[in-house]
C-alpha cells in the first residue's frame, strides 16, 4: 500500500503538463481588463515616477 502511495507521488512529481492555450488567454484577458479599469491610477503613478526620475537626473547632470 505504501510503495503505491509513494509511486503515485513520484507520478505526480514528475508531471510535466503545462499551461493550456486557453488558460493562457483567460490570464491575459483578465491583466488587461485589469489594466483597463485601473489606467488612470496607473497613469498617475508612472508620471510621479517619471517626474521623480526628471529631478534626480537633473540634479545629477548640473
Amino acid at each position: 500500500m505504501l510503495t503505491l502511495a509513494w509511486a503515485k507521488t513520484k507520478a505526480f512529481w514528475k508531471q510535466e503538463d503545462g499551461l493550456g492555450m486557453l488558460e493562457m488567454i483567460l490570464i491575459i484577458a483578465v491583466i488587461i481588463i485589469i489594466a483597463l479599469l485601473f489606467r488612470k491610477e496607473l497613469l498617475r503613478i508612472v508620471e510621479r515616477l517619471l517626474n521623480k526620475v526628471d529631478k534626480k537626473s537633473d540634479e545629477v547632470f548640473d
